[in-house]
Parts: structure tokens; C-alpha cells; sequence
């Protein structure tokens, strides 16, 4: 029994998958329409068919980099719901090194690119950490709301100062070749930062579950109180999962304009900051697991248009399957025995002792 119940807490995300599913079969059904074609379509065009497969690792990468921008600071125990906003943030730290810094070569330009990326996400995402340390201020508010405020800022910006002379739409001029990701196959779009996306939810899989930092983030996120008594500086902890967590949706914003777009959009992000969310709810907090909840969801994205031209099934029914997802994901958080669901039961183990963090 006792295994039955570590398999189910390792396995749990796949359940709520195959629920959804069911459900929006449902609706599906009741809407008069097939299920069953609606879903071959799916899978045939998002993941059979090699543009539309392409189209979904595209769509994933920066899913992969959103969700670890929740995943980071929900192990010290902060939501961070600005992924949205870092995104706009760093994509616009990243658009001025790669329009204006013309005599980089290609390597250096795109990691000072990167980095750009990171620091504006970063320095967004801090803003609501010092106002949660300073004055108590609810992070999941602040966050929230300073997501308008980046999102218009770039408005502004790509409709103004930075706007290419002539475009027909608030956008800026096109970035230099040397600050353009490389694609990993040709003819189409899937562009290095899809690596990229995948190495750092390895790293932070590792950072969280295998070190003392993480150690640390799990003990303030568990109780801030034993987190002092152990020594952990609960405030600095807070600021840097939050400016963390910045950092990696900086990058991904950084990323959509050096690998697909080339050039910074008016509203460009396409709510990446808030799937990045449901992404994160449904790999319950952990990264690794938000590699495969990342592709169902981008599955989902790209093979939304084809249900409705294939079996006639309109595009909502993928936003309501994203609900239904992160409903399940709720519910099932709060059934018995599934307090610990959001890590691994091997990582469980390793961090409860309090009194002794991992070298």
C-alpha cells in the first residue's frame, strides 16, 4: 500500500491529465461534436505532423522559463503571479544591447542579451519580494499588478522612443543578426533557447532538491519562524527566490524576442507569463516535471485551432481545459496525504529534517 501511494504521489500530475481530458471530452460531447476527432487532430497536427510538432517545442520553451518563475519562489513558500510582467520587463532589458550594440560577435552578444533579459526580469520580479520583506505586502497583489504596469511600459516604448520609423504597428526596428538565436532545425522556428529552457529546469530541479540553498527555501516555505531558529535569513531568502524567479521569466521574454519575433511587440507575450502558471500547478511545484506539463500545455495551444477546423470544437475549449487542469490540480492539493504531492517522495525524505541542512 505504502508504495501504491509513493507511485501515486510521483505520477499524480499524469492523473489529473488523463481527468481533464475526460472532461473536456465531455464538453465536447455535449457541444454535439466528436471527441474523438477533435483529439486525433490534435495529437495528428501538434505532434505527428513536423511543423505543427515544431510549433509546439516553440511554444514550450518559453512555458519551460515561465513555470520555473513560479516554481522557484513557491518553494519558499511566495506566489509569484508577475511572470507576465518579467516577461515584458526582460524583453525589453534585452531589446536595447540587441539593437543598438553592433560590434559584439554572435556568442558574447547573445549571452550579454541573455543576461540583459534576466537582470530587467529579475529586478521586476524583486520589486515585490522588498515591498512582501519591507511592508508586509502581499506578494500574489503586488506581482499581479505590477504585470500592467511592464506591459504598458513596453507599449509606450515600442510606440514611441524605440517605434521603427514607418511600421504599421507599435513595434521596434528589427534586432541585429548577431543578437538572433540560432535554430536547432531547419525551416522552421524552434530556436536554441529550447535548450536553454531545458537545462535550467534540470538546474533548478537540482538547486531546489540537492542542495543547502534549496534546503533553506523549503524550511522558510514550510515555517518562517524555524527557518530563523535554523539560521535561514527568511527575508533575504524571499527576495532571492522572488528575484530568481524574475530572472528565468526575464529570459524567457528575452528569448521570444531573439529566437521568434527579432523585434520587440506591442503585447507580444501572449499570456506565456500566465500559462507559465498553470504549467507550474500542474507539474505541482516541481521542476522536471515541468518539462512534460509545459509540452501538454503547448500541445494544447497549437493544436487548438486545429480541433475547431477538424471537428468544429471552438477555441475555448482549450482555455476551459487549462481551468479544468488547474481546478483538478486544487482539488487534489487539498485531498489527505497530498501536502508533500509537490515534491518527490526521495525529496521529501531528504529535507525534513530541519536541524540538519545538506552540505
Amino acid at each position: 500500500m505504502q508504495r501504491l501511494k509513493r507511485l501515486f504521489l510521483r505520477t499524480w500530475s499524469i492523473w489529473v491529465i488523463v481527468a481533464a481530458l475526460a472532461l473536456t471530452a465531455m464538453l465536447i460531447a455535449l457541444g454535439g461534436r466528436d471527441p474523438l476527432t477533435a483529439y486525433h487532430a490534435l495529437l495528428r497536427d501538434g505532434l505527428l505532423d513536423r511543423h505543427g510538432f515544431a510549433d509546439t517545442l516553440v511554444k514550450m520553451s518559453p512555458l519551460l522559463l515561465t513555470s520555473l518563475a513560479v516554481i522557484i519562489p513557491l518553494r519558499a513558500g511566495q506566489y509569484n503571479i508577475g511572470g507576465e510582467g518579467q516577461m515584458y520587463a526582460g524583453a525589453l532589458s534585452a531589446s536595447i544591447p540587441a539593437l543598438y550594440w553592433d560590434s559584439l560577435p554572435l556568442v558574447p552578444h547573445l549571452l550579454i542579451c541573455s543576461l540583459c533579459g534576466m537582470l530587467g526580469g529579475a529586478a521586476w520580479g524583486l520589486l515585490p519580494g522588498l515591498l512582501k520583506v519591507g511592508r508586509g505586502a502581499s506578494e500574489v497583489i503586488t506581482s499581479l499588478l505590477l504585470n500592467y504596469v511592464a506591459v504598458n511600459l513596453v507599449s509606450y516604448v515600442v510606440g514611441g522612443p524605440l517605434m521603427e520609423p514607418g511600421a504599421p504597428y507599435p513595434s521596434s526596428p528589427r534586432i541585429l543578426s548577431t543578437a538572433q538565436l540560432p535554430y536547432l532545425f531547419p525551416q522552421t522556428d524552434v530556436h536554441a533557447g529550447f535548450i536553454a529552457g531545458l537545462l535550467l529546469s534540470m538546474a533548478v530541479w537540482f538547486l531546489l532538491t540537492r542542495t543547502s540553498t534549496g534546503w533553506g527555501m523549503h524550511v522558510v516555505g514550510e515555517n518562517s519562524r524555524v527557518a530563523a531558529y535554523a539560521g535561514v535569513s527568511v527575508g533575504r531568502t524571499i527576495l532571492l527566490s522572488l528575484a530568481a524567479g524574475g530572472a528565468m521569466a526575464g529570459l524567457a521574454g528575452a528569448f521570444e524576442v531573439m529566437g521568434v519575433k527579432h523585434r520587440l511587440f506591442h503585447q507580444f507575450a501572449g499570456g506565456y507569463g500566465y500559462d507559465g502558471l498553470v504549467v507550474a500547478f500542474l507539474a505541482g511545484g516541481r521542476a522536471l516535471w515541468n518539462i512534460p506539463s509545459a509540452f501538454f500545455i503547448a500541445l494544447l495551444k497549437v493544436g487548438g485551432s486545429v480541433m475547431q477546423r477538424a471537428a468544429g470544437v471552438p477555441v475555448t475549449v482549450v482555455l476551459a481545459m487549462e481551468g479544468i487542469v488547474v481546478v483538478l490540480v486544487a482539488v487534489a492539493l487539498i485531498l489527505p496525504g497530498m501536502e508533500a504531492a509537490s515534491y518527490s517522495a526521495s525529496d521529501v525524505e531528504a529535507l525534513e529534517p530541519v536541524s540538519s541542512p545538506p552540505e
